[in-house]
């Protein structure tokens, strides 16, 4: 045994034997009176406190995972409500888009350049506005045909079909079909032709 445990009688001192940040001091009534008995009751006092403090420990790290889960779901569902309420809007302004188009074609006859010019810029803001929330045209014209992104209307056959025209213009939102393209579509010889 230390001596800094000891008084100057040789009895042991409670106090300075055991600093264990808060376990409390049994009274004098629970404590054994045989010093070697006293020093196991309070190591065992000591080691039921550790497991304690142990034990909410872990709850509280069950806790905090709980939370840090629960703040990443509201975040995950947050994004969801936004990119449903942005695709809904975008969705909405895919008929403008579609005058816009028609409207340049129109425009482009009539040989007023000025007039055709403010349609363009109008039209690239719009387009602007809309990519940088995630709106991409879908390219369809001479391609391969691709049902999950164009939807044929007229034409066909068997074999390797190709795009021929696009009668509307599809796109995609952040990576998903908002709309497929409307396309004519054609066979593919093997010579590299078309036939339709």
């Amino acid at each position: 045994m230390s001596d800094d445990l000891l008084e100057p009688e040789g009895e042991i001192v409670v106090g300075a034997m055991v600093d264990d940040g808060g376990v409390p001091e049994p009274d004098g009534d629970d404590l054994p009176s045989d010093p070697k008995e006293a020093i196991a009751f309070l190591l065992d006092a000591r080691r039921r406190s550790q497991d304690e403090a142990t034990s909410h420990l872990g709850d509280l790290q069950r806790v905090a995972a709980e939370f840090e889960n629960y703040r990443k779901r509201a975040l995950r569902e947050r994004d969801e409500i936004v990119t449903r309420a942005s695709q809904s809007l975008v969705h909405d302004l895919l008929p403008v888009l579609d005058s816009f188009d028609a409207a340049l074609v129109a425009a482009a006859t009539t040989g007023d350049d000025g007039f055709l010019v403010g349609l363009r810029t109008t039209h690239q803001l719009l387009m602007d506005v809309l990519a940088r929330q995630g709106l991409e045209a879908i390219p369809a014209a001479g391609l391969p045909f691709d049902p999950s992104l164009h939807e044929a209307v007229s034409g066909g056959g068997s074999g390797h079909l190709v795009v021929t025209a696009e009668m509307r213009r599809g796109y995609s939102l952040r990576g998903r079909v908002l709309r497929p393209s409307l396309v004519a579509v054609a066979t593919e010889d093997a010579g590299g032709g078309e036939s339709g």
